[in-house]
């Protein structure tokens, strides 16, 4: 059995330099403790971090050979969102909880049927579209938009 690199080691974007090789992952793969990837040129390693983390595009794990690997963004079926009152549609989809990347001019959601359906009939422009989907984080910059609980102490809607 061949021992693969293991990343434990996470360097945000903006925070590393130097030669990486690269991952290319879809939103919901960037969601990970511990898994194997395989590079964009087919060398596999193992991921190991010492709680579940949220990869933007840019950031790079460390292997334990020193090599980095900068995680990117594969294109993925999104929708674009445009309309007359984009702050209203925003408002809408973000109490949903649904992951958006907000634009100057438009917002892009995952290719969703029942959102689809909503922001239609609120009056949305909506466009398929095939690319990379980098959603804004959490409240600090970091994390899921949707990894709060919503039991007894979470919120009120």
């Amino acid at each position: 059995m061949t021992k693969l690199p293991i990343a434990q080691t996470l360097h945000r974007k903006g925070h590393w330099t130097g030669p990486a090789q690269t991952c290319t992952l879809d939103y919901d793969a960037r969601f990970l403790r511990r898994k194997r990837l395989t590079t964009d040129d087919g060398q596999s390693f193992v991921v190991d971090l010492a709680q579940t983390t949220s990869l933007d595009h840019g950031d790079a794990l460390e292997t334990d050979t020193g090599a980095r690997v900068m995680i990117c963004a594969a294109a993925e079926n999104v929708l674009i969102v445009t309309g007359d009152n984009l702050a209203r549609l925003a408002w809408h989809i973000g109490n949903r909880h649904t992951p958006c990347q907000v634009e100057d001019n438009r917002v892009l959601i995952q290719n969703d049927p029942v959102i689809a359906h909503m922001l239609k009939h609120l009056g949305a422009n909506l466009t398929e579209a095939e690319m990379p989907f980098t959603p804004e984080g959490g409240a600090y910059g970091h994390g899921r938009t949707h990894a709060h609980a919503h039991g007894a102490t979470a919120h009120a809607h």
